[in-house]
């Protein structure tokens, strides 16, 4: 696939002062609605997962759940919910984590990975990596491999990665 242009980055939308004054939210929803920008980014996810041979790709609440779904289907993986804390039906492993501006819990289904499972974790968005890191730990909590970590979104100067260099961690669009 040829290298990703700037365009996907114009079709991205400023919200300032979201969740809270001093954000600044990267609002994907005009990307999610022109089909070509939305091909564009789920075809260079799948590209790269391909070769990690996922046995799960893994979903991190909420945002990461639109793309998730839709790789797992073209990878033939299974998909796996990561939720925040009381969202999940079935006995859950659990992980407390700081966000770039508060704190959470995620959780898992205790049966969601089996021992040497290889899980790819997808979300929308790598700021400060926390939220990926949690998920890392539950993964690992559970036996499973992190093969992979795909974002839509990274916010380069947040030094996410710092927290992930376990990890392979690929982003469409850096900012």
């Amino acid at each position: 696939m040829a290298p990703l242009t700037s365009s996907l980055k114009t079709i991205i939308r400023d919200i300032p002062d979201f969740p809270k004054k001093g954000i600044l939210f990267k609002d994907i929803t005009p990307l999610l609605k022109e089909p070509k920008a939305f091909h564009e980014a789920i075809d260079t996810m799948t590209e790269w997962l391909l070769p990690e041979k996922p046995d799960y790709i893994l979903g991190i609440e909420s945002r990461g759940f639109i793309f998730s779904p839709v790789l797992a289907y073209k990878l033939n993986a299974g998909f796996i919910p990561v939720r925040k804390k009381g969202k999940l039906p079935h006995e859950t492993e659990e992980v407390a984590y700081a966000l770039e501006y508060g704190e959470a819990v995620l959780e898992i289904h205790r049966d969601a990975v089996s021992a040497g499972a290889r899980v790819a974790i997808v979300d929308d968005l790598l700021a400060t990596g926390g939220t990926a890191l949690a998920a890392a730990h539950l993964v690992e909590k559970l036996g499973g491999k992190v093969v992979s970590m795909s974002f839509l979104i990274e916010l380069s100067f947040l030094n996410g990665r710092e927290k992930l260099t376990h990890y392979p961690v690929k982003s469409v669009i850096t900012y």
